[in-house]
C-alpha cells in the first residue's frame, strides 16, 4: 500500500522517493555535496576466516583507537606466556599522564591491576591507560611499539604500522579493515577466555559511570557480544563489531562513518547480512594495500547524515522484535547469568505523517531512530565495577612502580623502518611531518555524534 487512508504517500512510499533522492545525487558526481558512503568494510566468518562481504578492504586507514586491540593482545600474550598475570600491578607515569584525552586523567604513581585496566582500556578507550599498559608489559612505550610492529609482521598485516599504543592522531599510523579484521579474528579465536571484555558496555569507577562507544551495538544487535570502536577526525568513526548467533560468529569492520548512529545502523545491517552467508575467499588471501588514507580532516568533509538519511538507507520491518520478552545475554556484572527483560515494541506508526520519529517539543527523538535502524533493546546497559590500587596480598614491585612513575616524557617514539609504508627521506617525509596532528587535535569538525541514553522502557 502505497498510500495512507487520508490519501498521503504512505511511510514506504517516501522512503523510496528518499532513497531513490539519495541515489540521484551519489550517480551526479562530487559537484552535487552528496555525502559519501562509509569509506571501508569488510565481514568475515570469524571461524573460518571467509571473507562474507568487502569494499575496499585493503585500503589503508587511520585505525584511531581500534589500535588498543593489539595493545590488549600483546597484554593477554604477556599472561599467557607467563610474564604476567589479570592481578599484576599497572602505573601510571608521568609519560602515561601526559596523553591527550580520552583519559582517565590519574596521578602519576596510581596503580591498580591489568585487570582493572584492560577494562578502562576497551570501555572507556583511555589513551592513558594504554601507555600505562605498553610501559608495564613492554618495559617502555618504544619498545611495547615495536612488540606490536613485530606481532603485525607475524600475523600478516601488511598494511598495518604502528607508532602509539592508542590511536591518536599520528598520520604514520595506519591499518585497513582487512588488516584489523585479522586482528579481531586472532583475538576471537586464541583468546576465548577474555571475550567479555569486548562486550562490557559500562564500567563504573569510583561514583563515575563510564560508557562503551560501542553500547548502542551491544544492546540492541541479537547476539552482539564485541569489540572496540575509534574516532580520529582524519579517519571518521570506526569499529570492529562481533556477533554470535546459533554457534557461529561472523565480524565485521567499518572505517570511516560519518556519526555514531551510522556505524552501529551499518554493523547491524553487514553483521544481519553476514548471516545470511556462508563462503568467500579466505582473508589470508586478501593481502596487500590498495590505496591509500584518506586527506587531513576527513571528518570535516564526510557530512554526518541526517535522522532522514538514516531511515531511509538502514530502517526495516525485519528489526521489529517477534515478542516483548528477550534475554539479556551473560556479562562480567552478572557471572554469566541470562536475566529475562521486557522490551518495548516502536511506538512509531506505518503510516504516520513522519518519517522521522519526533518528541513532543518536535525535535528527532533518537532513541526511536535507533529502534528502528539499529534495532530495539535486547538487553540494558550494566556497569561493571573496576576498582583502583592492588588486591590485599597482591602488590607490585615497589622499585618497578617507582621507576615506571617517575620515568622521564620520552624524546620520540621509534617506527620500525618499513619503505612500503614510510617516506624515507626528502620532501616526501618533509610533508608527512608538515601534516602530523598536534596533541589535543581529535575531534577536530563537527562534534561526534553519539546519540544519548533514552529512558528505560517502562515495565507493565
Amino acid at each position: 500500500m502505497l498510500f495512507s487512508s487520508a490519501g498521503r504517500p504512505s511511510r514506504i512510499a517516501r522512503w523510496i522517493a528518499t532513497a531513490a533522492f539519495l541515489a540521484a545525487l551519489g550517480s551526479a558526481g562530487g559537484s552535487t555535496g552528496a555525502r559519501a558512503d562509509v569509506a571501508s568494510w569488510i565481514v568475515i566468518d570469524a571461524e573460518t576466516g571467509a571473507v562474507l562481504e568487502q569494499k575496499d578492504a585493503r585500503r589503508q586507514w587511520y585505525p584511531a583507537s581500534i589500535t588498543k586491540l593489539m595493545t590488549a593482545y600483546l597484554a593477554f600474550k604477556a599472561i599467557r606466556d607467563g610474564r604476567a598475570t589479570l592481578d599484576s600491578a599497572v602505573a601510571i607515569s608521568v609519560n602515561a599522564r601526559a596523553q591527550p584525552p580520552s583519559k582517565m586523567g590519574f596521578k602519576p604513581g596510581t596503580q591498580m591491576t591489568l585487570d582493572s585496566a584492560l577494562k578502562m582500556l576497551i570501555v572507556k578507550s583511555a589513551n592513558d591507560i594504554a601507555v600505562a599498559v605498553a610501559e608495564t608489559i613492554g618495559g617502555s612505550e618504544p619498545a611495547f611499539i615495536e612488540m606490536m610492529n613485530a606481532e603485525a609482521r607475524r600475523l600478516g598485516m601488511s598494511a598495518t604500522r604502528f607508532v602509539n599504543p592508542h590511536g591518536l592522531p599520528d598520520n604514520r599510523q595506519v591499518s585497513s579493515a582487512r588488516d584489523l579484521a585479522v586482528l579481531g579474528r586472532t583475538l576471537w579465536r586464541e583468546f576465548p577466555q577474555y571475550r567479555s571484555y569486548f562486550g562490557l558496555s559500562a564500567i563504573r569507577v569510583g561514583k563515575k559511570t563510564l560508557r562503551s562507544a560501542n553500547r548502542e551495538f551491544l544492546a540492541r544487535v541479537r547476539g552482539a557480544n564485541g569489540m572496540k570502536t575509534g574516532y580520529i577526525c582524519n579517519s571518521g568513526l570506526n569499529v570492529v563489531v562481533s556477533a554470535t548467533r546459533g554457534g557461529r560468529t561472523v565480524m565485521a569492520v567499518i572505517l570511516g562513518s560519518a556519526s555514531g548512529v551510522e556505524r552501529a545502523a551499518k554493523a547491524r545491517k553487514l553483521i544481519d547480512d553476514g548471516f545470511r552467508k556462508r563462503s568467500g575467499r579466505n582473508i589470508d588471501a586478501l593481502t596487500g594495500t590498495a590505496g591509500g588514507p584518506p586527506a587531513d580532516g576527513y571528518c570535516k568533509r564526510n557530512t554526518r547524515p541526517s535522522a532522514e538519511e538514516l531511515m531511509a538507507t538502514f530502517a526495516g520491518p525485519q528489526l521489529r522484535p517477534s515478542s516483548a520478552l528477550s534475554f539479556a545475554q551473560g556479562d562480567l556484572a552478572s557471572g554469566g547469568v541470562r536475566r529475562p527483560i521486557v522490551m518495548q515494541t516502536p511506538t512509531v506508526e506505518a503510516d504516520g505523517d513522519d518519517d522521522v520519529p519526533t518528541r513532543d517539543d518536535g525535535k528527532t527523538d533518537w532513541g526511536k531512530v535507533m529502534d528502528e535502524i539499529i534495532g530495539p533493546r535486547q538487553r540494558g546497559i550494566e556497569a561493571v565495577q573496576v576498582s583502583l590500587g592492588m588486591p590485599k596480598g597482591k602488590v607490585g614491585t615497589a622499585a618497578a612502580v617507582a621507576a615506571i612513575a617517575n620515568a622521564p616524557l620520552p624524546r620520540d617514539k621509534p617506527v620500525a623502518a618499513n619503505a612500503s609504508l614510510l617516506p624515507a627521506s626528502g620532501a616526501a617525509a618533509e610533508a608527512v611531518e608538515a601534516v602530523q596532528p598536534l596533541p589535543g587535535a581529535i575531534f577536530r569538525g563537527k562534534p561526534l555524534l553519539i546519540a544519548p541514553l533514552p529512558p528505560p522502557n517502562p515495565r507493565p
